[in-house]
């Protein structure tokens, strides 16, 4: 049109031309120039690109919408807030996202148009990554936690895991051990199967088995998805998923550099108590006594204290962490580079218990034209770790228990004193220590490189390759060493142990997403891509015998004497993963959503039969807050509904585990007397195994009151895992039991997981230098087992002292690795109690007496039943943080009720040290009620019972910290924009009955769940820190 006008004036001024004269001429050029103007206007119509910010912090907005008034055209931001819309000159534009003041402006202008909004309700534009893409925490309608790197910070933790802790409902974290480096176990929502129950953990895209190598203070947000919104990850999704990304580049006029370091000492928080000198020796003669022995001690009262053997393994252990951060960028490229150096000895073993963490990462965004973007992420990782035995009978905190006071750490000569009389398994700790030689040394290069092309107004199609490759190398050595008579630890003969062990993975995603804004009313995204992951592992093993100078300095197996038959092996193998995935998210006037998730997965743990399947899942969510009956409402700000259900699928099994390989060990027969050692068949292979399928419920309520100072998040689910992957028992004549071999897998059991969760967080601002919050979450679980593989009544598990029927049971109506042995009714106080009593052989007054279940008339096996569970029925966490005038303090907590735990760390043997509480055993009718007597004798008192159950419930203070922030106008003269100093204490106290080391102790397996020989408990931490930014 514009053109057939420019043509139609100019031939009218060509004829004009040739006909009128020069004022004619004037008039039609002042007339062309008129005409031209509104032309011109037409032509200015163009692509108006531009960013959209928060007008406080200068952040780009994510998925707000620009609209387009005059032509009804709407476009939504990306996640860095960049925006792109088809515009002419005059039209007007209007900015508006969740929790912010809408603007209009008019375009003047074909060019780059930068807006920067006022915040109305900043929690409900918080940006949350969902797998594949993000939302804003107003439009999500899965169950999600969010923990914010500052409550990370708050809390000082020397892995990531522990800021976890009591930070998200339904979210329970435990320790593994409490030595340096020592693992933790994550489980969202309860315990889901036999098997692995950690949930998967992407930082940055990237898959981390375990968070040891990452420092905590590289972290920007940590985000948890609960319930079937996590589908989108499919397979690898049954026990939930964490998603972790790192500290990335900011527009900046200058570089941004961080400095944090801290110095500390640790402790042990706790100790058992246990008898003195002069107890154990009055306490052994009654025992010997009571059985009819010799009493072992004839002088008493010169005995005193003795030796307090936790004193001597306890110390006072150094701890230091340093952190540096450099991050800036500009319109092109925006950088983050990072490093770390940690260090922490034990309270246990110092050196010989330490742990030592080196980080490197670069995160870097580059916009290599305006549609084309590039950003990757490297990560290095180094780190050492020694161990002592730990968690184990035999362990050294085992071994300090029952040690008798009455001897000395070393003899008249200087020796290690030996530990005679004490059993196979109790020996010096301190010499144990002293000839303990384990190191692990693992190498980690992980990371992501990827690129995003903006294809049109909303389409973006983005392709990543995250990568990760880890060495991991331990070497172990056993001096020649002699501990006592029959120890079991006694070594003739030096050996040392070496291993060499990759992990390599690579991935390939590729995701095109979709985000389509109209009227300002409707809103849909679409999610589709696919994914392609490979896991690759390689491991080599040796042992040789007969050290060099029986010296750790010469322990390597290529100086050893010899290695024997079967001493040399190696390993290999390899998983893949194939996946297309698609979600359909569609809002209607930000009041009605809707979100489909579809998944389909193919894995190469299963046979061709089964190899492939589909996880699917829908949600749903009502804004009720933007409904007329409840506008301009002075105390709900907003209010959503939530409800999802779906499928997740879970396959963490052993590769290849549907076809039997040549990985068993085996000895032949040749020439009829020739022994020949060989491979042989591997674990018992089942061609039919399929993928487990986690169902689950989820209802939800958000709440924000009071102009958003009050936050409350509820949900209540029903979790439901079926087809578990278990070991089942065959018959021995199979040879499973053979070196290599194993029981085979099948999907035989089911288990149910019901709960409710709770979210509660009030902030106070009082003025701009005075503000208070406090936070605290719940969350009740029922765990129940409703059923098991044809034929199998129960599964039994776990360990307790030595020659005893398994402790723990699976079976259907119970809790998943139950506590199964016999109940107690107190003390037989004399002898017409036992008379009147079931049959309860060898007993006398003083025994525990049991409770005869099946009303047989006989204490037997038969009579033990349900004595307790290792899963908490309730946990908490607590936070409390306030700041006044630059000064700061900040307190975290965290809670368990209704655990059970089995007290596994007393030997209780004649000569072994006893728990102080021995000191109220029944010594004469009517004494006790509930400790037995002390004897040498025969008695069932031993056998596991509820005597030995303890309740394992517990309130404990995580943190306390106090902080001071110089103001800046005394230091940005210096180039100082923030110092801060502060100080923390790490496990201050806590809470219980129990009378163990650590009531928040589990070994990771569902069967040895909450059974404690000895756990290497949590230290109490004392540090003084500070933090610098220029």
């Amino acid at each position: 049109m514009f053109f057939l006008s420019i043509s139609f004036i100019f031939s009218r001024l060509l004829i004009d031309n040739r006909t009128n004269t020069t004022n004619h001429m004037k008039q039609r050029l002042w007339l062309i120039f008129l005409y031209l103007i509104p032309m011109g206007l037409l032509a200015q119509t163009g692509t108006i690109t531009g960013t959209l910010t928060d007008a406080s912090t200068d952040e780009g907005l994510a998925f707000a919408n620009i609209f387009n008034l005059t032509t009804t055209i709407g476009t939504v931001t990306d996640l860095d807030g960049n925006y792109e819309i088809l515009a002419s000159v005059g039209d007007i534009l209007e900015m508006s996202y969740v929790g912010y003041e809408s603007a209009k402006a008019t375009v003047t202008e074909i060019e780059k148009m930068n807006f920067a909004l006022n915040s109305s309700s900043a929690l409900l534009n918080e940006v949350v990554v969902i797998g594949y893409g993000s939302s804003t925490k107003k439009e999500i309608t899965g169950a999600v936690s969010i923990v914010k790197a500052e409550e990370v910070a708050k809390l000082n933790p020397n892995r990531l895991e522990q800021a976890l802790q009591g930070q998200s409902a339904g979210v329970q974290i435990s320790s593994q051990s409490g030595s340096p480096g020592g693992g933790y176990n994550i489980r969202i929502r309860g315990i889901s199967t036999n098997g692995d129950n950690n949930p998967l953990i992407l930082v940055d895209g990237v898959r981390y088995a375990d968070l040891s190598a990452l420092d905590p203070y590289s972290i920007e947000s940590i985000n948890i998805l609960k319930d079937a919104s996590a589908s989108i990850y499919g397979v690898q999704a049954a026990n939930g998923v964490v998603l972790i990304t790192t500290k990335k580049g900011t527009k900046s006029d200058k570089p941004v550099i961080d400095f944090h370091a801290y110095v500390g000492t640790q402790s042990s928080a706790r100790r058992i108590p246990v008898l003195n000198a002069t107890e154990y020796a009055i306490l052994s003669n009654e025992a010997h006594a009571n059985g009819g022995q010799t009493p072992p001690f004839n002088v008493i009262s010169d005995l005193g204290e003795g030796t307090d053997w936790q004193d001597e393994v306890f110390q006072n252990a150094p701890i230091r962490n340093y952190f540096l951060n450099v991050r800036g960028g500009g319109d092109r490229a925006r950088y983050a580079i990072g490093g770390s150096y940690f260090d922490q000895q034990g309270i246990v073993g110092g050196e010989k218990a330490g742990f030592k963490r080196y980080t490197g990462n670069v995160n870097l965004d580059v916009d290599l034209s305006e549609k084309l973007k590039f950003n990757s992420v490297v990560t290095y990782a180094k780190q050492n770790r020694k161990t002592l035995s730990e968690n184990a009978i035999g362990s050294v905190l085992f071994n300090a228990l029952n040690m008798p006071s009455t001897l000395t750490p070393f003899d008249e000569d200087g020796d290690y004193t030996l530990a005679e009389g004490l059993g196979a398994e109790v020996i010096n700790p301190l010499q144990q220590i002293a000839n303990t030689f384990n190191n692990v040394d693992v190498n980690r290069f992980s990371g992501t490189a990827g690129l995003s092309y903006n294809i049109a107004e909303g389409l973006t199609f983005t392709s990543s390759l995250p990568f990760n490759f880890s060495l991991v190398t331990n070497r172990g050595f056993s001096p020649i060493e002699f501990y006592g008579s029959g120890k079991v630890f006694n070594t003739v003969e030096s050996s040392v142990s070496e291993s060499t062990q990759t992990y390599s993975s690579w991935g390939w995603d590729n995701v095109l997403n979709y985000t389509y804004a109209y009227d300002n009313v409707h809103k849909i995204d679409v999610t589709a891509g696919t994914s392609m992951y490979e896991e690759n592992f390689q491991g080599v093993y040796a042992t040789g015998f007969g050290v060099p100078n029986n010296s750790f300095e010469f322990a390597a197996v290529s100086q050893a004497n010899e290695i024997r038959p079967g001493g040399a092996s190696s390993g290999a193998g390899t998983f893949r993963l194939m996946s297309q995935f698609g979600r359909i998210q569609y809002g209607y006037n930000y009041k009605y959503l809707i979100s489909g998730i579809i998944r389909r997965d193919g894995t190469t743990r299963f046979g061709p039969n089964n190899r492939y399947g589909i996880f699917p899942s829908i949600s749903v969510g009502w804004v009720m807050s933007e409904e007329s009956f409840l506008q301009n409402n002075s105390i709900i700000d907003f209010a959503k509904l939530r409800l999802s259900y779906g499928q997740t699928g879970n396959d963490k099994i052993g590769d290849f585990r549907y076809v039997a390989g040549l990985n068993g060990e085996s000895e032949y027969v040749f020439d009829g007397n020739t022994l020949v050692f060989g491979q042989a068949v591997g674990a018992i292979s089942n061609p039919d195994i399929n993928w487990e399928r986690n169902t689950q419920f989820n209802l939800g309520l958000d709440l924000n009151l009071f102009d958003e100072a009050l936050t409350v998040t509820a949900d209540y689910f029903v979790k439901e895992s079926n087809d578990l992957l278990l070991s089942i028992p065959v018959s021995g004549i199979t040879g499973y039991t053979a070196p290599g071999g194993g029981l085979p897998i099948a999907n035989a059991g089911s288990i149910k997981n019901t709960g409710i969760e709770l979210a509660i967080n009030y902030r106070y601002d009082l003025s701009e230098d005075i503000s208070f919050n406090f936070g605290v979450n719940g969350s009740k679980l029922k765990n129940e087992t409703t059923s098991l593989n044809d034929g199998v009544s129960f599964i039994q598990g776990g360990g307790f002292s030595i020659g005893q029927l398994p402790p723990t049971r699976w079976e259907v109506g119970q809790p998943i690795g139950y506590f199964y042995g016999l109940e107690t009714d107190g003390v037989f106080q004399n002898a017409s109690e036992i008379e009147s009593h079931a049959s309860q052989p060898d007993a006398l007054p003083g025994d525990l007496r049991f409770v005869d279940r099946n009303n047989d008339g006989a204490i037997d096996s038969e009579d033990r039943t349900f004595i307790g569970s290792p899963i908490p029925e309730y946990i908490f966490g607590m936070s409390f943080s306030a700041e006044i005038h630059g000064f700061d303090f900040s307190a975290f907590a965290d809670a368990q009720v209704g655990r059970d735990l089995v007290r596994n760390y007393a030997r209780n043997l004649p000569l072994t040290n006893r728990t102080a509480y021995s000191v109220d055993r029944w010594h004469g009718e009517g004494t006790s009620t509930n400790i037995p007597r002390l004897t040498t004798g025969a008695t069932d008192n031993n056998l596991f019972s509820d005597y030995f159950i303890e309740d394992g419930s517990y309130l404990r203070i995580k943190t306390l910290q106090l902080g001071y922030t110089i103001p800046r106008y005394g230091i940005q003269s210096i180039g100082f924009e923030k110092i801060r100093i502060y100080g923390s204490v790490s496990n201050p106290f806590t809470l219980t009955k129990y009378q163990g080391y650590d009531p928040n102790i589990s070994s990771g397996n569902p069967l040895d769940s909450g059974i404690d020989n000895g756990y290497y408990p949590q230290a109490r931490t004392f540090i003084a820190g500070i933090k610098i930014t220029l």
